[in-house]
């Protein structure tokens, strides 16, 4: 398998089947990838919550400190 075939794989390291074991990336790339997962898990958590009652700051607080 081809690096190419991969976004962002700079290189692939496979063992001796041929088998990929790991990917180097660019750092950037790496930071980008990073920014996705974290929005998405993000996008998520919101999703959860989106037909709960807000809280305000004091409720939030009262709320923390029962936990």
């Amino acid at each position: 398998m081809q690096a190419e075939q991969y976004p962002f794989a700079q290189e692939l390291i496979t063992d001796v089947s041929g088998k990929i074991r790991k990917v180097i990336l660019d750092f950037s790339d790496y930071k980008r990838l990073l920014e996705v997962i974290e929005d998405e898990g993000l996008y998520q958590a919101m999703r959860e919550v989106k037909d709960e009652t807000s809280l305000d700051l004091e409720a939030a607080l009262a709320e923390l400190e029962k936990e």
